[in-house]
């Protein structure tokens, strides 16, 4: 336990582990245009990735009426579900879970992903058993509110100089900022990273294997 820094590492999900930030940004557009919306650009799509849906869809689609929004959610899960199945883990992923778990490190999911999502997510043979916990924002409140990263480290009694919140967004470094966390950025998603800089993460890893040999030394 001494020769540890972090206890408990929190990753957000989509664009950090996953592959699936153009998906998830194709099926936004999609949506909006379902809706009668004006097509929001790839970069408008890809910045709120990491919200709550609702909240992301609002911003996403500044022109669409409130009244309409439901629809705009319901149209961005049937195009999202459509396709997940297309969607992988990033190469060295799953070498890196296994380590930092053999190395007695709790391993969590912090995600803007819906609670439904995730589960289905989590349900596959390949990550069975890999997470100890997680949360998503309509479970307790989107990112960059702290509050998914004070359940966790409150269900494990873990404090936040303890804590380590992996993502590949503003909204991730922000929570983890509000939540007294150190943090970790990685460039592979869906943010430029120098958006991060004023965010004050740990490093910025440029692919997964950068990231686990980071970990490996000062996780």
């Amino acid at each position: 336990m001494n020769s540890r820094r972090f206890d408990l590492i929190a990753f957000d999900w989509d664009g950090t582990l996953f592959d699936s930030t153009a998906i998830i940004a194709r099926c936004i557009q999609a949506a909006v245009l379902d809706v009668g919306g004006q097509k929001p650009s790839d970069e408008a799509a890809s910045f709120v990735i990491g919200m709550g849906l609702m909240n992301a869809l609002a911003h996403a689609a500044p022109d669409v009426p409130k009244e309409r929004y439901p629809l705009l959610g319901d149209r961005y899960r049937h195009h999202y579900f459509a396709i997940q199945h297309e969607i992988n883990l990033f190469e060295g992923v799953l070498p890196m879970l296994a380590e930092l778990k053999s190395r007695g490190h709790l391993l969590v999911v912090a995600t803007g992903k819906s609670r439904r999502g995730l589960d289905e997510a989590l349900a596959t043979s390949t990550l069975a058993g890999t997470f100890d916990a997680s949360r998503t924002a309509d479970q307790t409140a989107g990112k960059p509110d702290p509050l998914m990263l004070h359940e966790l480290m409150t269900e494990f009694d873990v404090p936040p100089e303890r804590t380590l919140m992996i993502g590949d967004t503003t909204h991730d470094l922000q929570m983890a900022l509000n939540a007294g966390c150190a943090s970790v950025g990685v460039s592979y998603g869906a943010h430029e990273p120098e958006a991060f800089v004023a965010l004050k993460p740990l490093m910025v890893a440029n692919d997964v294997a950068q990231l686990h040999d980071w970990l490996r030394v000062h996780a």
